[in-house]
């Protein structure tokens, strides 16, 4: 499905410094709340059907960045497990570094990306993505969609965590 008139015609939408700009912002945000929660509650699982932690949610998130924009549209090589992403647990110390060598691999990426060519891989069946072949600008794209979804889906666990350690919610049965 197209929509637009231009659709498919390449379009500058944003430069590369507002693109990291915004996914950065995401990262951040994501990587203060797990520092602010600490190494117990961003370990804690809210009390909610099918919830992740605030760690394994930021896992996730750098497995996005790093098999999407590092692998897919960067050509790195990736062992990327996504289902042990979720299952993921430790100190918030040693994955706020890890953070921070993501937001400088994926400044990296989107500068050397060239947004209407292809990707340097097809995304694998598992990886969960859009259902449609994707230009580097369209799979970047995506990365940021992740991210923003995952920052917003982080606040709120991050809320309920702590509502929850405060008594103020009570569990479901």
């Amino acid at each position: 499905m197209t929509h637009g008139p231009n659709a498919g015609a390449p379009a500058t939408l944003l430069t590369t410094d507002d693109y990291v700009y915004f996914a950065v912002r995401a990262l951040e945000g994501m990587a203060g709340i797990v520092r602010d929660l600490g190494d117990d509650l961003a370990n804690t699982r809210p009390n909610l059907p099918g919830a992740n932690t605030p760690y394994a949610l930021l896992v996730h998130c750098l497995g996005v960045v790093e098999y999407w924009a590092g692998h897919l549209v960067r050509g790195r090589p990736s062992e990327r497990d996504r289902e042990a992403e979720f299952d993921a647990s430790g100190a918030v110390d040693v994955l706020l570094q890890r953070t921070e060598e993501a937001i400088g691999r994926l400044a990296g990426d989107v500068a050397a990306a060239s947004p209407s060519s292809p990707l340097a891989f097809q995304p694998a069946a598992s990886a969960q993505g859009p259902d449609r072949p994707l230009t580097q600008g369209a799979a970047l794209q995506h990365v940021y969609e992740e991210l923003a979804q995952h920052h917003g889906q982080m606040e709120l666990m991050r809320d309920v965590i702590l509502a929850e350690r405060a008594g103020l919610l009570v569990g479901r049965s």
